[in-house]
């Protein structure tokens, strides 16, 4: 029997984004039951040295880059009342939290939803209707285990009897260890058991999930569905427990589900209804804990629209904190306006890209960050910078132009100067390599191992004895051009990932701004078109001052 996948009408194609130019690229939206800890502000990072590096690589590229805040809820209504402030004012106090750490941090996104915005209202009623009339919404009677802490029915499978204190036994849920209760009630349900084979196919044919342990944990809840004979989803609550969101079409006493409101975002940030010329999503960026949601609820209601999938799920692993797992009754929060105050923000943005992983849990230990920032951006990256540009040195305070006689036979004599122009040839395919993957970690240790090569040729060449010798200004100033290029394809490299103070360092070596961009990357050596020499700035820069 042909998949559903294969019955869309009008046909797949006509969903294919019409501008191919254009980028889209999303977090999710972040919920505002609490404030915004490190791990919301390293999704938002990914995502941000992800459009960055696409600007790089595509000068005419437009990206559209959305996050915001997810303000609907039970637990919503329960913070709001616990504050004592009504759930409007409530949201957006935490929603202007979220957005002023993101901007404080340099992440360029171009939308900022709210899922109370108007906007958004109109799109998940539309989209409601929409499933509704193609016979996939229906009303009913659901009963299961409910997790109020979670706002969802649980299956089976997703659940674990554990002992209380008094010996008594409770269920709880396998995924968070929260309670569940038995709750029969009236709402809406989705045929997620008749799209779940369309959702393998997707999954199969695409593969559009990474890293790939992700994937074969997607399909492995997947297959477990099938087997349990699950069929209907729960898609809407009772308005007299959930009256705080978007309330179902001609049906006030229903509230839509906020999991399918939140999902909805995406399409409202696109232009939903009214223009679909930018979906789908080119990626979706998420933690490895809401994987299901955009791994099988978000691809099989997308598909019972009529509406194609996104391209690709790009999820990441958690933090830990000292090796524990981040948590308020552990009190190992980290607050991220904190941190920035204590590191600054291309010090926070430098570490929570070059040591989060993707594939597996990361650990915050801030004896590691201040060792890290020290080491690599204070002493390798900037001291070198201040050596090579300072007076002691450089006294015709340039970047002198490439003389190829000169830089040939450094090279043949000079193993340190062969070293450092291997990786120097390499870096611009190796780095592009890891950024595409979304392996920042990868790209950004390649980059900073080759800035520690550059500071080894540049020892071993002992510029300072090389300027009290008027015979050797040519090799001295061989040194410089080679330790200078070096320098800057490194920070056009690490512009995605600390954009102010790659800006910095090549403002200091008088980089044209329209010379920073991903074809940059090819060295004089193999350009040969570096003949004049570039006066430096004269303003004096630290890069990065040693945090004690």
């Amino acid at each position: 029997m042909l998949l559903y996948l294969f019955k869309w009408k009008p046909p797949r194609t006509l969903f294919r984004r019409q501008h191919f130019s254009s980028y889209f690229i999303t977090t999710p939206i972040f919920y505002v039951n609490a404030e915004p800890h490190m791990g919301h502000l390293y999704t938002a990072l990914i995502a941000d040295a992800a459009v960055r590096f696409q600007l790089l690589l595509k000068e005419d590229a437009s990206p559209l880059f959305s996050t915001g805040t997810d303000e609907h809820g039970s637990k919503i209504q329960k913070a709001a009342e616990s504050s004592n402030t009504s759930p409007g004012k409530y949201c957006s106090e935490i929603s202007k939290r979220y957005q002023s750490l993101f901007d404080s941090c340099g992440i360029k996104y171009t939308h900022f939803i709210r899922t109370s915005d108007a906007a958004h209202k109109e799109a998940v009623q539309h989209f409601w209707i929409e499933l509704e009339k193609r016979g996939h919404i229906t009303p009913g009677s659901y009963s299961g285990w409910y997790c109020s802490a979670d706002e969802a029915f649980l299956t089976d499978l997703q659940l674990k009897t554990v002992k209380n204190a008094d010996n008594t036994e409770m269920k709880v849920s396998a995924e968070s260890g929260r309670a569940v209760e038995w709750t029969e009630e009236s709402n809406f349900k989705f045929n997620l058991g008749k799209f779940i084979p369309d959702v393998l196919h997707w999954l199969k044919t695409e593969q559009p999930v990474e890293p790939k342990p992700f994937y074969d944990l997607l399909l492995h809840w997947i297959t477990e569905l099938q087997n349990e004979g699950f069929t209907d989803l729960s898609v809407s609550r009772p308005s007299s427990r959930v009256h705080w969101g978007i309330q179902v079409p001609g049906h006030p006493e229903q509230t839509i589900y906020v999991w399918l409101d939140a999902l909805v975002n995406y399409l409202t940030v696109a232009g939903y209804p009214k223009n679909l010329s930018k979906w789908p999503p080119d990626v979706h960026v998420l933690g490895k804990d809401i994987l299901k949601f955009h791994g099988l609820y978000w691809p099989a209601f997308l598909i019972a629209a009529g509406l194609e999938p996104p391209r690709k799920l790009q999820v990441h692993a958690h933090w830990t904190v000292d090796g524990e797992k981040m948590s308020k009754s552990v009190g190992n929060v980290i607050n991220p306006f904190e941190k920035i105050e204590s590191f600054s923000v291309s010090g926070y943005r430098y570490f929570l890209l070059r040591e989060g992983t993707p594939h597996s849990d990361a650990n915050y230990s801030e004896t590691k960050i201040l060792r890290m920032l020290n080491s690599e951006l204070a002493d390798s990256l900037g001291n070198l910078l201040n050596r090579c540009t300072g007076s002691a040195i450089n006294v015709m305070q340039a970047f002198p132009a490439f003389s190829a006689s000169e830089f040939d036979k450094l090279r043949q004599d000079n193993s340190d100067l062969a070293d450092l122009a291997n990786r120097i040839e390499n870096l611009q395919d190796e780095v592009r390599h890891h950024y595409e993957a979304f392996n920042f970690y990868k790209g950004i240790e390649y980059t900073i191992l080759t800035v520690h090569v550059i500071n080894r040729f540049f020892e071993h060449c002992e510029p300072w004895n090389l300027k009290k010798d008027p015979a050797k200004s040519e090799k001295l100033r061989c040194v410089l051009h080679a330790t200078m290029e070096s320098l800057r394809i490194c920070a056009i490299a690490l512009s995605p990932v600390i954009p102010v103070l790659s800006s910095t360092l090549l403002d200091k070596l008088s980089v044209a701004k329209d010379k920073r961009s991903w074809k940059n990357l090819v060295p004089s050596w193999k350009r040969k078109d570096f003949d004049e020499d570039l006066a430096l700035s004269k303003e004096k820069v630290v890069l990065f001052q040693r945090i004690k």
